[in-house]
């Protein structure tokens, strides 16, 4: 028996190492496969923030202008190539960039969305990235040497806004009984000596602060504060003319730093510095020069000589009624607010009326917010929003 077992355990010899090797090399292929598809995913997350990123930046461009579609083309395909998967470009074309007046589509072209009657409808963009190829490292026998992935993102103009930030510390008048505003045409900003609303007030805000280089800052890159119209938000008002602080705000967004403690690399001129334009001259524009857009024509548009952004001229501005406002430092509630295009730099010396024109178009303002149980918000101001 003994000599009988002995033969039948000398058969055997290697089976554990033979299902050894298997069982290693599963695993191995496991672990792999692992390795892979957490690589896949990685690879995935990051192409999809890049679409997000350029479906933000085309949206950013919405001014109900054809030129916005344009402008908004070209800074998705800018935005998208800026990124690098596997050592590659990921190639988005503007044939990948589509527009639609409703977010669930149907969805087109640059040129369809980009006539006179469609452009002032579009409200949304949607970019779709080309298949990108990425090896697959330790899985080539059960993935292939090569998978393709891609991504889609939609963004566009958020729901009327009724929450608003970064607008500047001056304001325009309404009568007690005024709601609406008249598209194109010119508000006073900052009342002369013989317009103020009231004695020592020319409708500067202390919102950004009580001093003038808070109103110089404020003015030209917007107050780091947020507001909501028709809410109890009491403002102090700025007594004085404060010429001198007022005019280097202002004119930093035309390029002109003379004097002013702003900075153009963090308070950047406007792209477009030409005076004397209304803002369908300056909207047509927008983009001027760049790939697919219309030649910039001397008689509406001059570059600054510092990096311009565009739409520094576009200002927020809170309406306040005449009786808000009273003698020397007061208190103000904001009506509603405006989104209203600097025509102009302003002169030396005190100066008169500043004014700036109101624009009633829809576009993207930058940022704010919409509080459900605050007021009814503005459908011609929206910030641009992710929506998938």
């Amino acid at each position: 028996m003994n000599k009988l077992t002995k033969r039948d355990r000398t058969g055997e010899r290697g089976s554990i190492l033979a299902l050894s090797a298997v069982g290693m090399l599963s695993v191995l292929l496991a672990v792999g496969l692992g390795v892979d598809i957490s690589h896949f995913y990685l690879v995935k997350n990051e192409l999809q923030n890049a679409a997000d990123a350029s479906a933000l930046a085309a949206a950013s461009a919405i001014n109900s202008n054809p030129s916005g579609i344009v402008e908004g083309t070209t800074r998705a395909v800018e935005a998208m190539n800026n990124y690098d998967f596997n050592h590659k470009d990921v190639g988005v074309q503007r044939t990948d960039v589509k527009w639609a007046v409703n977010l669930d589509g149907p969805y087109m072209t640059e040129e369809q969305a980009s006539t006179e009657a469609q452009a002032p409808t579009i409200r949304f963009v949607q970019v779709t990235t080309p298949a990108s190829p990425v090896g697959v490292s330790f899985a080539a026998m059960v993935l292939g040497n090569s998978k393709n992935l891609s991504a889609s993102a939609t963004a566009g103009l958020s729901v009327p806004l009724n929450v608003f930030c970064n607008f500047i510390p001056l304001s325009v008048l309404i009568d007690n009984d005024e709601t609406q505003l008249i598209k194109g045409k010119t508000y006073t900003i900052r009342a002369s000596t013989g317009g103020s609303p009231s004695p020592g007030n020319y409708q500067i805000l202390a919102v950004a602060g009580r001093g003038g280089v808070d109103v110089e800052f404020g003015v030209g890159a917007g107050v780091d504060a947020c507001a909501e119209p028709g809410t109890v938000y009491d403002v102090d008002t700025k007594p004085g003319l404060t010429s001198g602080k007022v005019r280097k705000g202002i004119n930093a967004r035309f390029d002109d730093y003379a004097g002013s403690q702003l900075d153009p690399s963090s308070e950047p001129p406007d792209t477009n510095i030409k005076e004397g334009i209304t803002w369908d001259d300056y909207s047509k524009f927008l983009g001027c020069g760049r790939p697919k857009a219309i030649a910039c024509d001397p008689k509406y548009v001059t570059a600054p000589s510092h990096a311009g952004v565009d739409n520094r001229r576009v200002v927020l501005i809170p309406l306040v009624k005449v009786s808000e406002y009273d003698q020397g430092r007061d208190t103000v509630k904001f009506f509603r607010f405006g989104a209203f295009f600097l025509k102009t730099k302003v002169g030396g010396g005190n100066g008169g009326e500043l004014e700036a024109e109101y624009i009633e178009d829809r576009l993207a303002i930058g940022e704010g917010g919409y509080n459900p149980a605050g007021v009814v918000g503005d459908p011609t101001l929206a910030a641009p929003v992710l929506y998938k």
